[in-house]
């Protein structure tokens, strides 16, 4: 099983788009990305927007050639209804429009149903559903809150497993603090985790003190009750500077069971790059790029 991040916030976009090949498919999980449009009083940097359009034509390639997409909840770092296209042909698993979903997702959702129209090849709705494909194994979870209660609505995390491998791709958890979103990760027991981590650059303000402990204690948990090898933190985690030391007891235990914690950008070997953290930094900078007018229109919310 290849597993190969496409898009993340440790690569200076908001996304967690995800490609995954196995011997009977590849396919593509949330495929969309964004930027914050305000952060510390500013829209997004030159550098943000030029990566974004980066990302998207990444992602759009390796959608050229899969099989299957995903979208776990409708919130644009995950899905792009602006290019339906990237569809046409596609089996196509979704979060249900209707069911366990607040009123802006819902309202985005059939919006995107709408003009999707003709274009997937088979499209279902996934929640708590199971999907074979040759001797891989997709199954998604019954809907999770988005965070820490269902204000944002809710995700579906998704597991795949093939030829004795299994991989775990959380969505939006933002943690895990909540007892469902753990649960479904220790009962699948991935090899390797992409995990939506704790909203820390959010902390005592729209994430709480209590949520942190609870997310450090469920992790712990997961590291030392699954045969997790890689456990990648990533998306709302990477949007606080001070990342690491928010989570050390995730870290001390990560070392003493050999666990690597690591971002999206370093398991490919790249820099970390937190634009969007450091976008204070980049505008005191002088000298800043063009930016083409086809990126400066494109949707920068979740």
């Amino acid at each position: 099983m290849k597993v190969k991040p496409l898009a993340f916030d440790s690569f200076g976009v908001r996304s967690m788009a995800t490609c995954v090949e196995t011997g009977d498919v590849k396919l593509v999980i949330d495929p969309g990305v964004s930027l914050a449009p305000i952060r510390y009083g500013l829209p997004p940097h030159p550098s943000e927007l030029q990566r974004m359009e980066e990302c998207w034509e990444l992602i759009k390639a390796e959608v050229k050639d899969s099989n299957i997409l995903i979208l776990t909840h409708y919130h644009y770092d995950h899905h792009d209804p602006s290019e339906p296209e990237i569809y046409e042909g596609k089996t196509t698993y979704i979060k249900h429009p209707t069911e366990k979903i607040n009123f802006s997702q819902k309202q985005r959702a059939a919006y995107f149903l709408d003009v999707l129209k003709g274009c997937p090849r088979h499209l279902e709705f996934a929640d708590g559903k199971e999907f074979e494909h040759g001797k891989t194994k997709i199954k998604f979870s019954p809907p999770v809150c988005h965070g820490t209660n269902p204000r944002l609505g809710y995700v579906t995390e998704v597991s795949m497993a093939c030829g004795g491998e299994k991989f775990l791709f959380t969505s939006d958890v933002e943690g895990p603090s909540l007892p469902d979103q753990t649960q479904f990760i220790l009962d699948e027991k991935p090899d390797t985790l992409i995990l939506d981590g704790p909203m820390t650059y959010m902390l005592g303000f729209r994430y709480s003190y209590k949520s942190l402990q609870t997310t450090n204690e469920n992790l712990v948990r997961i590291i030392n009750g699954t045969p997790v090898q890689v456990l990648m933190l990533e998306h709302h985690f990477m949007r606080d500077l001070k990342y690491v030391s928010r989570i050390k007891p995730v870290y001390d235990a990560a070392r003493d069971k050999g666990v690597k914690v690591t971002t999206a950008a370093e398991f490919l070997g790249r820099e970390i790059e937190m634009l969007e953290a450091r976008r204070k930094e980049l505008f005191e900078k002088p000298g800043e790029m063009g930016v083409p007018e086809r990126v400066a229109k494109r949707v920068f919310e979740e």
